[in-house]
């Protein structure tokens, strides 16, 4: 990967002339992206982050936190202990920069050595388990993370809205792929390209039973305007 979600987040942190990450998906066009948006404050945050992050307590993990603003927001304005992990190193450059005390380049998968009493993976955050088949290999990771009463915030969407419908009112889904959230992302920056990956989203009924699946129980917090929603994972 060239990390260029990465450098555009540290662009945009050192005012290196920060452009809008172009990014394209296997079933939509291309799309501008603010790499503003991802440096918001809490006030700025949509309603779904702001739950996530009124109930988040205790010792917490926030997984693919790109600018680190979700976990400056608990470390300065809730006092909590945060550790914040990506896989981008320039993205960990950033919030080393932005003041997070606890800011780690690592795989979520790779994580070892520690528990926590709350998980984060906010801004789609099954996006990382990449296709359907990987969930429980994440699951079961995160679920061995957690402290005894702790729990998973974890948001998604169901995209199902993306995709025509016959006149009987099914849907017209691809059948290369083995579940309909399943896609491929494409990320552009400064005019370089990032090498494709794949990228998840998830309904919240699949969600709930890949949850049980793995022994933990699943809870639907809030849905957003937009399909989105935010579930409650513990174990």
């Amino acid at each position: 990967m060239k990390d260029l979600f990465g450098k555009a987040i540290y662009d945009f942190q050192t005012h290196n002339s920060p452009e809008d990450i172009i990014t394209e998906t296997s079933i939509s066009e291309e799309d501008e992206m603010s790499v503003a948006y991802l440096f918001r404050s809490y006030d700025e945050m949509p309603k779904i982050e702001q739950k996530a992050l009124q109930l988040a307590s205790g010792k917490t993990l926030d997984v693919g936190c790109g600018a680190g603003s979700h976990s400056l927001s608990l470390q300065n304005d809730r006092n909590l202990d945060v550790t914040s992990i990506d896989i981008s190193e320039k993205a960990i450059e950033t919030c080393i920069i932005r003041g997070l005390k606890k800011a780690k380049k690592t795989n979520i998968l790779d994580f070892e050595g520690e528990k926590f009493d709350t998980i984060l993976l906010l801004m789609n955050g099954t996006g990382i388990f990449g296709k359907l088949k990987n969930c429980n290999s994440y699951l079961s990771k995160l679920k061995s993370l957690l402290n005894p009463g702790g729990q998973i915030l974890i948001d998604s969407s169901d995209i199902i809205y993306m995709f025509d419908e016959d006149e009987d009112g099914g849907k017209w889904i691809p059948s290369d792929n083995e579940y309909y959230g399943e896609l491929i992302f494409n990320i552009s920056y400064k005019g370089e390209k990032e090498e494709p990956f794949d990228w998840l989203y998830l309904d919240y009924n699949t969600l709930q039973n890949a949850a049980i699946a793995n022994g933990l129980k699943c809870e639907l917090i809030l849905e957003g305007e937009h399909y989105d929603y935010l579930a409650k994972l513990s174990l």
